[in-house]
């Protein structure tokens, strides 16, 4: 096989032959990269925060609301939103970095407060249906759907919000 290396590959080649990216700068990626760290923190706070809102409704603790979907607030939300306005405090609102992480979030936000879910709804009502099979139905025995899938507007709104303190807090922190 004859392969062709391009020059800028040759810089990255130990005396081994082997490749090393230990000079890279894509190799130690979450200490420099603002933005993706402040995705990463909204992401948890928000599944954190779902531990306290969850017992103010339900008044009971669920260990299990830190890693389920759904509820407030939308962690999808505070993720897309940190990410989109830590690229835009860091390099600018008017590149393409941005602009894509804006449309990401967008699509999102979207998709959690509106097609999953009204699959959260259906699957509500689809539990409903079938628990009202009698005993000897093959699906009676069916394991119910997960029925907490997106998110209301409200809770949108709110994970939304908390990225967007969670990226202003992480700039001005760093």
């Amino acid at each position: 096989m004859n392969e062709v290396m391009m020059a800028a590959d040759s810089s990255s080649l130990r005396g081994d032959g082997a490749t090393s990216f230990a000079s890279s700068p894509s190799s130690n990626l979450l200490p420099n990269n603002l933005p993706l760290l402040t995705a990463f923190l909204a992401f948890a706070l928000a599944q954190f925060l779902k531990l306290f809102t969850n017992w103010f409704k339900e008044r009971r603790w669920d260990s299990k609301r830190m890693i389920d979907s759904g509820g407030m607030p939308s962690s999808h939300s505070a993720t897309v939103t940190a990410l989109a306005v830590a690229i835009g405090l860091q390099d600018g609102m008017g590149g393409p970095a941005f602009a894509i992480a804006v449309v990401l979030a967008c699509v999102v936000m979207y998709d959690a407060s509106g097609v999953r879910l009204h699959a959260g709804r259906q699957a509500e009502l689809l539990n409903q249906i079938v628990c009202e099979f009698p005993p000897e139905h093959p699906l009676s025995s069916v394991r119910p759907l997960r029925e907490l899938l997106g998110h209301t507007p409200l809770q949108v709104v709110a994970g939304a919000l908390l990225g967007f303190i969670v990226a202003f807090l992480m700039r001005n922190s760093g």
